[in-house]
């Protein structure tokens, strides 16, 4: 953000740099070598375990957990990366309240599940501390591929692909890899760089070149012709980079912001009291982004944070959990409104919204409107891909893949958020990325 567009509610400097880093602390600590035993000693070890089943990667949580409780943390470890070569990102990114510990046996009965994600987390970290990458690559197949983008899909898919022995080379639009997982969480969710490390980490496989700052049909860098040209098979894994507009009068005011940028730009800052935040802080939208850029503006020091939902808190894409965690840090949740214009000369000032109502055609506008003060406003209401002439496109404007995560170009799969089965999340990609690996493989051998 410009100086030009800093008005008299936005500053820098709101708190000390001692309080700052005390609320970006970690959010949910390592375990104790003590304290995983304890957590592994819950588990029933089910036969037929709900939890894997409601894994997107399917790890085998039973086999994991009870590595664990029989002292053996590094072979738990490498359970979990045989499935999920991030998992320890998803240890700490995943909404597990709605996967594997949502559908615990302990859950159901007792309203507590066993802490897989903190065990999962345990169990990678420890692996991850050695100095050697646990995994060796094949004799080199001969065979290229390309993957397009370093997020978690490109980054599982190219680990795959690289332990058979194919040589990969990644291409990402930014200057650093990681996707998702290093410009679009919250900083209290993976600190002292962790994305980054894990990046490097899974590089050690060897077999995989990174080429940063460069885009799929940017003048100058290439376009998916020139990609196939040179590749056996290619991989689309690019995320979505567009964002939805809210479509108002107003809209192109100073200071009205997508919550990826002002996330973005705080997960990159070297000194988080230089960043500038607003003394009344918007957020439109409902999902985990919208609560991610919520909850760090308030540890910014902003005095005032609303969230505004047009629909009830029932419906919010972010999690029960997630919503307590803006409610516990002091955000407001406003449900049942729609944003209807916004006010200011030159910036933001207010904005207007009106409540919303469920009807029988749909969310209906009702003529009740509430101004809230706005010095700063960030939109979370979801993202797009972009042109994408040469793949069909679902409406949405997302890629359509099967099962395999096959496009309906020859030679090209795609994964994660970019694709009509994305969903927004890292272990969901994770697992796109992977399975597209192993088809790509198979598809390699044939030939």
């Amino acid at each position: 953000m410009s100086n030009s567009q800093l008005t008299e509610g936005i500053c820098a400097n709101r708190l000390s740099p001692d309080a700052l880093a005390q609320n970006f602390t970690d959010i949910a600590p390592s375990l104790t070598a003590h304290e995983a035993q304890v957590a592994a000693d819950r588990c029933y070890f089910c036969h037929d375990a709900p939890c894997q089943t409601a894994c997107p990667t399917d790890i085998d949580i039973p086999l994991f957990i009870r590595q664990i409780a029989t002292q053996t943390p590094d072979a738990a470890g490498m359970t979990i990366f045989d499935s999920n070569i991030l998992g320890g990102m998803c240890a700490r990114v995943c909404p597990t309240e709605n996967l594997c510990e949502g559908a615990c046996v302990r859950m159901k009965a007792e309203g507590k599940p066993v802490e897989i994600g903190r065990l999962q987390r345990f169990a990678t970290d420890g692996v991850m501390a050695r100095q050697d990458h646990p995994y060796t690559r094949a004799a080199a197949t001969g065979r290229t591929v390309s993957v397009i983008g370093a997020g978690p899909a490109g980054l599982a898919c190219a680990h795959r692909l690289a332990m058979k022995g194919h040589s990969v080379t990644i291409y990402d639009a930014r200057p650093k890899a990681g996707g998702l997982n290093e410009f679009g969480i919250a900083s209290y969710k993976a600190v002292e760089g962790f994305a980054a490390a894990e990046v490097a980490w899974l590089m050690q496989i060897g077999g995989i070149k990174m080429v940063e700052n460069w885009q799929l049909g940017r003048a100058g860098d290439g376009d998916l012709s020139d990609i196939l040209a040179q590749s056996d098979a290619v991989f689309l894994g690019m995320g979505l980079s567009g964002v939805n507009a809210l479509r108002l009068k107003g809209e192109d005011k100073d200071n009205i912001i997508p919550a990826t940028n002002f996330i973005a730009q705080l997960r990159q800052a070297s000194d988080l009291a230089a960043l500038p935040i607003g003394r009344d802080v918007v957020v439109i939208g409902g999902g985990m982004t919208a609560v991610d850029a919520a909850v760090q503006a308030k540890l910014l020091g902003a005095l005032n944070v609303t969230i505004v939902y047009r629909r009830g808190r029932d419906a919010m894409p972010a999690s029960a959990h997630e919503q307590e965690i803006a409610l516990s840090r002091g955000v407001r949740i406003i449900e049942h409104a729609a944003p209807k214009a916004i006010i200011g000369n030159g910036a933001v000032r207010h904005i207007e919204f009106c409540y919303t109502k469920n009807g029988p055609d749909g969310l209906e506008m009702t003529d009740a409107t509430f101004r809230l003060p706005a010095d700063q406003c960030f939109t979370a209401i979801g993202q797009t891909l972009g042109d994408m002439p040469e793949i069909v496109i679902v409406k949405g404007g997302k890629i359509i893949t099967d099962g395999a995560g096959r496009t309906s170009m020859a030679r090209v799969w795609a994964g994660g958020d970019c694709t009509h089965a994305g969903d927004d999340l890292t272990v969901t990609a994770v697992a796109q990325g992977r399975d597209a690996a192993e088809d790509i493989h198979l598809f390699l051998a044939k030939g």
